[in-house]
């Protein structure tokens, strides 16, 4: 339980973090709250000869709204966002699903950026910032690129980060007033990773879905934008035959693990439940 030997770097800029990174190359590895990395290293499953402790970057910190596109700094903690007025008009879907994150020890000190940028496939934001159209502000030594969520995932811990780029920021745009929302996560206990969770967000019209995103967590080997189910909910009023359909849907779509959590057959089945349960309830609070 006790970490190889490493040298320490804090940078104070992205460019000075940037820099490092690409000098030292693949012996250093970024370190955000470091509720991931910090473990695989006490257990010696990773051994970095650098740390770079990106705490000293005060622009990677914040909550702002920039016309109708809100931008989060890579440094901002989950509980950063729970004390936000910003995400609590914008996106409440993100201070919900924020809370079922760990324990309040933990959102003290991780990071939104360290949650969506090292690909596990539980963390609960990931899925969430698919739904919710994010994009990522990826900086290294060829200069900044943005790239939608969507196409940050390529596999368990394997993301489209570059060798020497840092997540800087993720952004979206405010979800439209009067919409519905629901993060709906099963757990073994409290502070787990989800056994399987689903994200929706839509707009109700004349009683029937206007519009729908589904996104999925933990029940395939990166996070999943579940179109099928959120297409076939749309133009119903969420009737029974809906609900099934989109919850078939969604399980299709599905390779969860078997591990302690359970069997795949129940992780899908459960990740059905989650899609019909975040569906009624995004439905529910629409106005």
């Amino acid at each position: 339980m006790i970490p190889g030997s490493f040298s320490y770097h804090r940078p104070a800029s992205v460019a000075d973090a940037v820099k490092l990174l690409a000098d030292l190359g693949e012996d250093a590895r970024p370190l955000a709250g470091g509720h991931s990395l910090v473990p695989m290293m006490k257990l010696r499953l990773a051994s970095p000869a650098h740390l770079i402790d990106l705490h000293g970057i005060a622009g990677l910190k914040g909550i702002s709204r920039n016309g109708d596109t809100v931008v989060i700094g890579a440094m901002t903690t989950q509980h950063d966002l729970l004390a936000s007025d910003e995400i609590a008009r914008s996106a409440p879907i993100l201070h919900e699903t924020a809370l079922l994150i760990a324990d309040p020890q933990v959102r003290y000190r991780g990071t939104i950026g360290g949650n969506v940028a090292n690909g596990d496939p539980g963390n609960d934001m990931p899925a969430l910032m698919m739904t919710l159209g994010a994009s990522y502000r990826l900086e290294g030594p060829g200069g900044a690129r943005d790239l939608p969520a969507a196409d940050f995932y390529q596999g368990a811990y394997f993301t489209a980060l570059e060798p020497g780029e840092i997540l800087t920021s993720v952004s979206f745009p405010a979800l439209a007033a009067g919409h519905g929302y629901a993060y709906e996560k099963l757990k073994r206990k409290v502070g787990d990773y989800a056994t399987a969770a689903a994200a929706v967000v839509l707009t109700m019209a004349g009683g029937k879905v206007a519009t729908c995103t589904i996104g999925l967590t933990n029940v395939h080997e990166t996070p999943l934008l579940a179109v099928d189910a959120a297409r076939a909910v749309i133009g119903t009023s969420l009737d029974a035959a809906a609900l099934k359909t989109a919850a078939a849907a969604a399980e299709a779509i599905m390779a969860p693990a078997a591990d302690a959590r359970g069997p795949v057959e129940y992780r899908k089945h459960v990740g059905g439940i989650m899609v019909t349960r975040a569906l009624q309830r995004a439905a529910a609070g629409a106005k």
